[in-house]
């Protein structure tokens, strides 16, 4: 497949045109191009694999579909007016996972982390920010970590989460129920032929917080592997 490191306009031009005609009728009659810009997406979106797998390893992608699911939305529109994807790192040792969405009108973004955590991976997280809060704020609190990202982003609980003091020093970061980064990009990056390096730059600026959590996250509160 050709290695392509931006999306091309008439990608752009497809979803801004589907916003406007968001219904099936006018689907069909432009599937010729959907199908082209699917499949310029796909090979960006295999450009974006590669170069991640030259420093991480990466377990599989997942394009999601333009179909959106109507049936519990008061929005019936049945398309998405944008494409996304994300990575998953392989094995157990390595967590977190990369995200990238595309959509005109400077609605672009990649993103990583942790979302929605399930129950005992939440709880195992919060033990380890309870007991010692120091090496996950020295990450959000660094330089590069600013420089790319500005802060942790994330659904928070509006009290302390059941089990831990609301007067805890570090009930800031308790309140999390997510912990993900994200960084949006305008359509002339997107359309940059130097774009596919800049989010490989936002997801090399992740690895310290993944790799973090990841050991949080296969080892229990003592400190022993997790990992058989």
């Amino acid at each position: 497949m050709e290695k392509v490191t931006y999306l091309d306009q008439s990608v752009f031009n497809f979803l801004k045109e589907l916003e406007k005609n968001n219904n099936r009728n006018w689907f069909a009659e432009h599937k010729e191009a959907y199908t082209s810009a699917l499949e310029h997406f796909k090979a960006f979106a295999e450009t974006l694999k590669a170069d991640l797998e030259n420093q991480d390893h990466i377990e599989r992608i997942k394009l999601y579909r333009i179909y959106r699911d109507v049936r519990f939305s008061k929005n019936k529109t049945p398309y998405k007016t944008s494409f996304s994807g994300g990575f998953t790192r392989a094995t157990k040792a390595l967590r977190g996972g990369y995200y990238f969405h595309l959509q005109p009108g400077g609605n672009s973004m990649v993103g990583g982390g942790f979302w929605q955590p399930e129950a005992p991976d939440l709880k195992r997280i919060r033990e380890e920010i309870a007991v010692d809060a120091k090496p996950l704020r020295k990450i959000i609190n660094s330089a590069g970590f600013k420089k790319h990202f500005g802060r942790l982003e994330g659904e928070q609980l509006k009290t302390a989460p059941k089990g831990f003091p609301k007067d805890h020093p570090d009930i800031d970061l308790l309140r999390y129920k997510s912990f993900t980064v994200r960084k949006h990009f305008t359509d002339e990056e997107v359309t940059n032929p130097g774009f596919s390096e800049e989010v490989l730059k936002y997801f090399t600026a992740m690895r310290p917080f993944f790799d973090h959590m990841s050991e949080v996250l296969t080892t229990d509160s003592n400190g022993v592997s997790l990992i058989d």
